[in-house]
Parts: C-alpha cells; sequence; structure tokens
C-alpha cells in the first residue's frame, strides 16, 4: 500500500496453496496493522494479467469486491507493464518477461520510460529475442532463469535488478495514473489473457 509520502505496508507471502485461502486474510491484516479499514483507502490497484485463470479471477475479484464495498476506483495494470515500469531507464529497449510454461514466455517490449511498444505476446523465448538492439534490459523471472541465452542472442543485454513481489511499483504507477483521471470502475476492470484457458473436453 502506497501514499503521496511512498510506500507504507506491504505483505509478501509464498505459499503452496491456492491464494484464494490467504489473500483477504493477508490484506485484512495489513490494514489493521496500520489502523485503517478499506473504505477509508482512495484508489485500488490490481495487475490484470497476463497469468494463471484461476489466480486471475481471484485477484481481480477480490480487488472488485473491496472496491465495490468502499465505493472507490480502481487501477488495471498488465503485470509485464508494471515490470518495465519498474525498470524504466535501465535501457532504451526494455524486456519484461513472464513464465508462460509449456517452453514459452509472456512478453513486451518498452522504451526506456516503460511504454509498450507493441501488442504483448506469448511465444518461444527465441522468438523474442530476435531483432533486439544492442544492451536491451531484460526483467522478470525468466530473465534470470535463461541469462546467459538471453546474452549469447542479444549482445550487451542488461539485467537490471527486479522484483518478484509488484504491490508497491504497481501501487506508484497507480497513483500516478490515477492523479491524470485513467481510472476505471470495479465493474470495469479485465483480465489479460494471452492465451486461451487450456480446458479440453472430456472423451467420448
Amino acid at each position: 500500500m502506497a501514499g503521496p509520502e511512498g510506500v507504507l505496508a506491504e505483505a509478501r507471502l509464498v505459499a503452496t496453496e491456492g491464494h484464494s485461502r490467504w489473500l483477504l486474510p493477508a490484506v485484512e491484516a495489513l490494514l489493521g496493522g496500520l489502523g485503517l479499514s478499506a473504505s477509508a483507502l482512495d484508489l485500488f490497484a490490481v495487475t490484470t494479467g497476463p497469468g494463471s485463470f484461476t489466480g486471475l479471477r481471484v485477484g481481480l475479484g477480490s480487488v472488485q469486491g473491496l472496491a465495490l464495498a468502499s465505493g472507490r476506483p480502481c487501477v488495471g495494470l498488465p503485470t509485464l507493464d508494471v515490470l518495465a515500469l519498474a525498470a524504466a531507464g535501465s535501457s532504451g529497449t526494455i524486456v519484461a518477461l513472464v513464465d508462460a510454461f509449456r517452453g514459452e514466455v509472456y512478453s513486451g517490449v518498452y522504451d526506456a520510460i516503460g511504454s509498450l511498444r507493441g501488442p504483448h505476446g506469448v511465444s518461444p523465448l527465441a522468438a523474442v529475442l530476435t531483432g533486439l538492439p544492442h544492451g536491451t534490459a531484460f526483467v522478470g523471472t525468466p530473465a534470470r532463469e535463461h541469462r546467459e541465452a538471453i546474452r549469447a542472442a542479444v549482445p550487451g543485454a542488461v539485467f537490471p535488478a527486479s522484483v518478484d513481489f509488484l504491490a508497491a511499483p504497481l501501487a506508484k504507477a497507480a497513483l500516478r495514473l490515477a492523479a491524470s483521471g485513467n481510472t476505471v470502475p470495479a465493474s470495469g476492470l479485465r483480465p489479460l489473457y494471452l492465451r486461451g484457458v487450456g480446458v479440453r473436453p472430456s472423451p467420448a
């Protein structure tokens, strides 16, 4: 959670069970530690994906419930955009990567200030690396896991420090957007799916 004076509090949890069980209790504990209720907040922000179908629905649904109950506006930002914004200034070209499994990555290519240059995509990593300029910056878990392959494909590739917990950079970006009037009602939040759900019908 952030305000004009900076980050006020952040809860970081790593769990093997689905986050539907601990997300709202963690929010309640964080707010309780600050002596606040959800109705005291001015804005709610959430990453909209890409990611797992269930995970996105839980995250978006929780934020929508809190925002509806308190009558507050929302900001939804793609996870890739938040990663790139957190690395703004690290290079003239920034590539944000999120693991899409199945041997693929979700990706976005951004300029120096973290503005998206084209559509988000899902593909093998090798396809993302084609044609990138010298000195491109890479952020996200796949960038750390495949650093040597990236260096071999993109001369001068750089790897600015990045975090897996995006609440703080998301909050900062959301405050900037809200200041310029770029908010939506809770009902306006939409998940970003770059791949189908992957459910197949049972064989007859």
